[in-house]
């Protein structure tokens, strides 16, 4: 049975790497190497089901830190998704495990390491490297924040990270190629979400969740 992972990272050797070792523990592996976020949504549109695990750097060109993560959980729920990141700090894996990764992957972490990390994951374990605290010291301020974000729609979490950016809503109507009213409603349904009372109380709450562009 094949194996399908989608792999979002811009940097064609870590792609061609990880392809190198999961094959050596997956005998029918293909890859979908995404160098964008787009890229992935458009890979994954359509063919979901057929997905066994998107791999995602957090530092990708566009939506950036944990934005992309609460977006393709939110439109691909059925599919997990574990980070794979140069950022190796005891916090970011734990915040990245509450807001719903079903893994942790350091990329300072040997090929035979990553693979059987990846390997884990894919029969269903949460993967943290050790000496991070595990599942049981995610802090309760992360899953309340994560339930909040979680709350929104894809593009309410794009319009989110496009007003952590600056962007008023005629700029984020333009990039996204919908009506300036529609934007202001999705604004409306953003802050009553997160129960905030203002845009910067919005990007204020969504910096907490290092949700960069």
């Amino acid at each position: 049975m094949t194996t399908r992972i989608v792999i979002g990272d811009d940097h064609p050797l870590v792609q061609a790497a990880l392809q190198s070792a999961l094959s050596t523990v997956l005998s029918d592996l293909e890859i979908i190497a995404c160098q964008s976020l787009d890229e992935a949504l458009a890979a994954l549109t359509g063919r979901a089901e057929e997905i066994d695990l998107i791999l995602w750097d957090l530092t990708m060109p566009g939506v950036q830190d944990f934005a992309a993560l609460f977006i393709l959980l939110a439109q691909f729920p059925t599919v997990p998704v574990a980070i794979i990141s140069a950022r190796q700090d005891a916090a970011t894996i734990r915040r990245a495990i509450a807001y719903g990764a079903a893994g942790y992957i350091p990329k300072s972490l040997g090929l035979p390491e990553m693979a059987d990390a990846i390997a884990r994951i894919l029969a269903g374990e949460i993967w943290m490297p050790p000496n991070t605290g595990g599942r049981g010291s995610i802090q309760s301020a992360d899953l309340e924040l994560a339930a909040r974000a979680a709350s929104l729609s894809p593009q309410q979490l794009r319009i989110l990270a496009m007003i952590v950016d600056g962007k008023l809503n005629k700029q984020i109507a333009a990039e996204l190629d919908i009506a300036e009213q529609t934007v202001k409603g999705h604004v409306s349904t953003i802050l009553r979400k997160l129960g905030v009372g203002s845009r910067t109380k919005a990007a204020v709450l969504a910096e907490r969740l290092s949700f960069g562009r």
